[in-house]
């Protein structure tokens, strides 16, 4: 009997326990823009999907064969690795990336424009990757594909040739033209445009301000951006695919969008199921510091600074006289500064400061005695910072930069400056407040119990989410019907017509029975003629 009870529970437990992973799915992964710090956030997704049993065949600008990822990973790696930042250089004169904070929005938005068509031919010229396009054998060959949601378009007829479904990962949090990929209206009035310093309480001229860019954006992305995109990718999938969808209908046949964000990091917006936020996918337990660096940091018995510009803009790039403030401030210290910079030959460093070309930025911040990090405010550094509670300096320099700093000074975890400005009392006021007024602190702490305050962990949450697309091939039901209508039935411009409509038509018909009735009256009272 016992056995028999026992036999029905395993039963009724393998009918009723919850769906089971995708084993063994063969995914193909395409990445072809270099940009250092997207790869942290692409490695970390590639090592959970090998670890959870899937076949990875990846695309990629960067090389992860020191990654060691094993036998369940082919690497189709795009050579040389295209230098995206001489051409940013060439066509708007910035000798170096310190400059970039004098440029515009609209110019940032010709500067993706830009990296990113020359970045995707690149990569669509590979022979790999042409071998890839013109496969003979397409059927059952990969199960899903993995694209990057940053100006990287022309790779999604990869979906059309293998007929699988598509899931994008974004290393940018919420970005406004995502609204057109899944089918919701972003309301102007309260979200910020990623690339402007607003938060979502916006005064008036904010709110214009906001509504031109994003509009701008979106007109730019229609009428400049994407037929750039549609002729690339005609061009190289045309041979197999004849005419090729447009690329912003492909985009629309999305199933997931995996963005890199994460409670309390972005604002409260609309929202739909598709949009998954798993911001800190990259940030793992802290490992142990190579010896020189736990001892540096070991012995900073007032505190530690933690100092790096990212992967982008360089510190060795910084303005002479800029880069001798930094130092006058850093050697009056009590405190030790870590340093990443890129040239270790600096000439009268002071005791107190260590530099080094590269550093283990996640396990550094994770150190007990690190106080401030300060940062040019990109994503995945901002994130880290938050995740350890380290409080932050910031100096943005483009794009989303000056908005996550903005959002961390209004947390009340951060200063931000503008690099053009700092002076050597600024600087020293700065980071006098972030290690001796407890509030900045208590602040990030505050959010930092927030941010890791989840359902799941954040490489889960992304792997959970792209079975989920290939257990229910591509996952139609969460697709939004708004997707399929105009553009005027999708803001109810035909409603709002026919509503406004009817009483003005109300009006025209009173009007002109009001005319028929006084025009026969006057034809009444109108006197004989004798």
């Amino acid at each position: 009997m016992c056995f028999i009870l026992l036999g029905y529970l395993l039963l009724a437990g393998n009918l009723y326990s919850p769906f089971q992973p995708a084993d063994g799915a063969k995914i193909l992964a395409a990445y072809s823009f270099p940009g250092k710090s997207h790869y942290m956030m692409h490695k970390a997704l590639m090592r959970e999907l090998i670890e959870n049993g899937h076949q990875v065949t990846m695309i990629t600008a960067l090389s992860l064969e020191s990654e060691n990822l094993g036998s369940n990973f082919t690497e189709i790696l795009i050579e040389p690795v295209y230098d995206f930042w001489h051409d940013v250089k060439l066509d708007f004169g910035a000798l170096h990336l310190f400059e970039l904070t004098r440029m515009t929005n609209p110019d940032f938005i010709k500067m993706l424009d830009i990296i990113g068509v020359k970045t995707t031919e690149h990569a669509l010229k590979q022979p790999k990757v042409q071998a890839l396009i013109h496969a003979k054998e397409t059927e059952g060959v990969f199960d899903l594909l993995l694209a990057e949601q940053f100006y990287q378009e022309a790779l999604l007829p990869l979906a059309r040739v293998y007929n699988v479904p598509v899931v994008t990962t974004s290393t940018l949090p919420y970005a406004n033209h995502m609204s057109q990929i899944v089918g919701l209206i972003t309301p102007w009035s309260f979200v910020p445009h990623g690339f402007l310093a607003f938060t979502d309480r916006m005064s008036f001229l904010e709110r214009l301000q906001n509504a031109y860019t994003s509009f701008h954006e979106d007109l730019y992305r229609l009428l400049v951006y994407f037929p750039k995109m549609d002729a690339l990718a005609q061009e190289y999938f045309g041979p197999v695919l004849g005419e090729v969808p447009k690329v912003r209908q492909l985009e629309r046949e999305t199933s997931v969008i995996l963005l890199n964000s994460h409670a309390p990091l972005t604002t409260a917006r609309p929202t739909v199921d598709a949009l998954v936020p798993v911001g800190g996918m990259h940030i793992y337990p802290p490992k142990a510091l190579p010896e020189d660096l736990q001892r540096f940091l070991d012995g900073a018995e007032e505190g530690a600074i933690y100092f790096s510009l990212g992967s982008n803009v360089q510190s060795k790039e910084m303005p002479p006289e800029m880069l001798q403030l930094f130092l006058k401030v850093f050697g009056s210290l009590r405190q030790r500064v870590l340093w990443k910079f890129e040239d270790e030959s600096i000439p009268q460093l002071p005791e107190n400061v260590m530099v080094r070309k590269w550093l283990p930025q996640a396990d550094i911040l994770a150190h007990r005695n690190v106080k401030v990090f300060i940062t040019h405010g990109g994503l995945l550094g901002t994130q880290e910072g938050v995740h350890y509670a380290v409080p932050l300096l910031g100096f943005p320099i483009y794009c989303d930069q000056h908005l996550n700093m903005n959002k961390a000074v209004m947390g009340g975890f951060a200063i931000s400056l503008h690099f053009q400005s700092i002076t050597e009392e600024i600087l020293r006021h700065s980071l006098d407040q972030l290690l001796h007024n407890a509030t900045y602190k208590e602040n990030m702490q505050r959010v930092s119990d927030i941010f890791r305050d989840r359902p799941m962990e954040a490489r889960k949450t992304a792997v959970y989410w792209m079975e989920y697309v290939i257990r229910h091939r591509g996952a139609p039901h969460m697709r939004s019907a708004g997707l399929d209508l105009n553009w005027f039935q999708f803001y109810l411009v035909d409603v709002i017509a026919f509503v406004a409509l009817i009483p003005i038509l109300g009006i025209i018909l009173l009007y002109m029975v009001v005319k028929l009735f006084w025009s026969k009256d006057k034809k009444i009272e109108k006197p004989k003629k004798h």
